[in-house]
């Protein structure tokens, strides 16, 4: 599978699948969360409640359908939230694993990811990009692409030296 970074925006990349990183309840939230909700407008929410009534357990992940985005599904993962002392790194590579693993049962192949716990659960970012870029390169899988977009020139930077300085396994 290719590792690839972009810059931009996780709701209009041309993929089959993009990545939430949302809250345990998934019923829409702040940050990237936020921003698939409104992007796939109320469709991703019903679906979110139909297909997730309890919610997802931190770690876990499960698709619904991505409404108005240009991608087929969204792929939903509850990161653990450094801030509120949740620090278990399995937890957050097990958000990178399980959504390939869920992109593998619905035949998606090429598959967006955001940095998940990065943003308002405080992960530290240096480790986020390495659990990120480590874990999709060492989990066996179908899909053919899973691109980390970067909000911002910086995360772009960061990702992309997080590339090119850690080999791929194998």
């Amino acid at each position: 599978m290719e590792v690839t970074v972009v810059e931009g925006d996780i709701t209009t990349q041309d993929v089959d699948a993009v990545v939430n990183a949302a809250n345990r309840r998934m019923r829409g939230g702040g940050g990237v969360d936020g921003a698939i909700h409104a992007a796939g407008g109320p469709e991703v929410l019903e679906d979110c409640r139909r297909r997730f009534p309890d919610g997802l357990a931190t770690g876990a992940a499960g698709w619904t359908t991505a409404g108005r985005m240009p991608a087929r599904w969204v792929i939903h993962v509850v990161g653990p939230n450094w801030t509120a002392g949740e620090r278990d790194r399995s937890l957050l590579e097990s958000c990178y694993s399980g959504a390939l693993a869920v992109a593998d049962e619905i035949g998606a192949r090429t598959v967006a990811f955001p940095l998940v716990s990065a943003g308002i659960y405080g992960w530290p970012k240096d480790d986020a990009i390495a659990a990120a870029v480590d874990t999709l390169r060492s989990t066996s899988t179908s899909v053919e692409e899973a691109r980390l977009i970067a909000f911002g020139r910086q995360a772009f930077d960061e990702i992309a030296a997080a590339l090119s300085s850690r080999p791929p396994s194998g």
